[in-house]
């Protein structure tokens, strides 16, 4: 049991870590109905694919997309760190509460170099992207390079779509207070990539993004609050701070 392990003579994540862990798991095990190989298949195992984070509020924060295998890119994004979203602070694997796919399942014994699934899969993700541009209250999302224009007309596909946050790290998450600490933080990261780098113009709009995000968060819970009625007035805060 969990409540037994001894974290200084056991090697195994944080909680929240190894819930992330096992909830995308279940998603990228969940089995649906291939239409072209007629049998089940597991979400995470379809070759070609466009995928989509979307965090507390519902907001589509990144979109993405693979000729490798949705499992292995996924994954590669939220537990092995190791892409450049991710790297560079414009990704947060934290506020990622939801993730959609949309698999390209016709093309899933072609080889990574096929021009016309390559064809596919990037017009897929552009309508992705453009639909997820029109479902955000921003209009922006966390991607630092445009899609690829497409050059053939495509359907969207069938999508799965499936929490990956427990009820635990929801409570724990999900509170506004935490959220904008944790975004504020991002924040500060990835404005320290950009002064240490020669950056194109696309990471200073993710930048932006963030910010606006921060500051539609911190303004909601302002107006929540009615912080208005509290705050005091007179003297300087050193003042104040004497009489406390």
């Amino acid at each position: 049991m969990q409540e037994n392990r001894n974290p200084d003579s056991i090697n195994f994540p944080p909680f929240e870590t190894e819930d992330l862990r096992k909830n995308l798991t279940i998603f990228l095990d969940m089995e649906v109905y291939d239409p072209i190989a007629a049998c089940q298949r597991k979400v995470g195992n379809f070759k070609w694919g466009v995928y989509a984070f979307f965090d507390y509020d519902g907001e589509p924060i990144y979109v993405g997309q693979t000729n490798e295998m949705l499992r292995t890119r996924v994954r590669r994004h939220l537990t092995n760190q190791r892409t450049d979203a991710v790297a560079m602070s414009v990704l947060d694997p934290f506020e990622v509460y939801e993730i959609e796919v949309w698999p390209l399942p016709e093309f899933q014994n072609v080889g990574g170099k096929d021009k016309n699934a390559k064809d596919a899969l990037d017009a897929l993700e552009y309508k992705i992207h453009q639909l997820a541009l029109q479902n955000s209250q921003f209009g922006a999302v966390l991607n630092e390079k445009e899609p690829p224009t497409p050059t053939k007309a495509i359907k969207i596909s069938n999508s799965y779509r499936q929490r990956i946050v427990s009820d635990e790290v929801h409570a724990i998450r999900s509170h506004p207070d935490f959220r904008i600490a944790r975004r504020a933080l991002v924040i500060a990261r990835l404005a320290q990539v950009i002064s240490e780098r020669k950056v194109q113009g696309g990471l200073r709009r993710v930048l932006l993004t963030q910010a606006k995000r921060l500051q539609w968060l911190a303004e909601r819970r302002f107006t929540a609050l009615s912080v208005d009625a509290t705050i005091e007035t007179g003297g300087s805060d050193e003042d104040r701070n004497k009489t406390n």
